[in-house]
């Protein structure tokens, strides 16, 4: 039988929008704990060691305080070696399910030699390919690595894969000057006005898009040419890109990847009386979220059925929430 290239490429779609819901809708992250290492590399000069374990200290408090089932590692100054490292994220392998999420947060200086990307350590530095074959020992089947350092675009080829999101600071390897991006990241998890959609909760697409626009004002206020263009790829299999897509898929998996939670939903992940009902609210937003990048490829009248029924259980377990 032969496919019209157009049916070919719509079934391709819905073949990896499925495949991304399947990673989805895995158990809801509020009953999983979240593993988050946190590294500020060697800033060279004191200004720089000082931004850099500012940055990772502020974002050690933001994650042991958004609730939940958190395991907070947190490496900088002498600390922050190769193997260091290396023996936290073995300790990471070792605790850690397949049910867990696991995010690994660089901060700091890379460079790239145009065939590989290495992030800078006090002493003997590590490669991108080093450090995707020891998260690739880490049973979570949910993985972020947030890589805010310069050239940090030369990385994610060696890191992504499917079920691991990679968010860099630069478009690519050859941009090489220090970055600003890590200051808007860290900033947006505290920052409400960056939970755009208002359920409480900071996605790991919120926040990129949260610091891709505060590091765009930064270069546009300073009247300077922007020497970093941040990208993501979430995917495993697509090149990083800018912004999500409905068509290729990006963008999807960071919609549904929890960094922070406020208000409500903070008390509720800090309530073990609460924390199915919010286990089961963050499904069903997933849901919401897949369907919307289905809607292209769905029967209108399925699509608009699914859509409804779920928002009508998204409201119920919101009003047991409230109770």
């Amino acid at each position: 039988m032969v496919v019209a290239p157009q049916v070919g490429n719509r079934l391709k779609r819905v073949f990896w929008l499925l495949c991304a819901a399947g990673l989805l809708l895995c158990p809801s992250p509020a009953r999983a704990a979240g593993y988050f290492v946190t590294v500020a590399g060697l800033g060279g000069e004191p200004d720089y060691e000082q931004r850099f374990t500012a940055m990772a200290t502020d974002l050690d408090k933001i994650l042991k305080g958004s609730g939940g089932d958190v395991h907070v590692y947190t490496l900088s100054g002498d600390q922050a070696t190769r193997e260091h490292l290396t023996q936290t994220l073995a300790q990471v392998a070792k605790q850690a399910t397949p049910d867990d999420e696991f995010i690994l947060t660089l901060i700091g200086h890379g460079t790239f030699d145009g065939v590989e990307y290495k992030f800078n350590l006090p002493g003997p530095d590590i490669s991108a390919t080093e450090l995707a074959a020891l998260c690739d020992r880490i049973p979570a089947k949910r993985q972020l690595i947030v890589n805010t350092t310069s050239s940090s675009g030369g990385s994610i080829s060696a890191l992504a894969k499917p079920g691991r999101a990679v968010i860099a600071a630069t478009k690519s390897g050859t941009e090489k000057n220090a970055t600003v991006f890590a200051r808007y990241w860290v900033a947006g998890l505290r920052d409400s006005s960056t939970d755009t959609n208002k359920n409480d909760i900071i996605s790991a697409m919120e926040a990129f898009e949260y610091a891709d626009r505060k590091t765009a004002e930064f270069y546009d206020s300073q009247k300077r040419l922007a020497t970093e263009h941040p990208v993501f790829e979430d995917t495993g299999k697509n090149d990083p890109v800018r912004e999500p897509s409905t068509q290729t898929g990006e963008g999807l998996f960071l919609s549904s990847f929890p960094l922070a939670r406020l208000g409500s939903a903070q008390k509720a992940a800090s309530d073990p009386a609460k924390r199915e009902l919010l286990a089961k609210k963050e499904e069903l937003e997933q849901k919401v979220d897949t369907l919307k990048y289905q809607k292209a490829a769905m029967d209108e009248d399925d699509y608009k059925e699914q859509l409804t029924a779920t928002l009508l259980e998204l409201a119920r377990v919101q009003e047991e929430l409230d109770k």
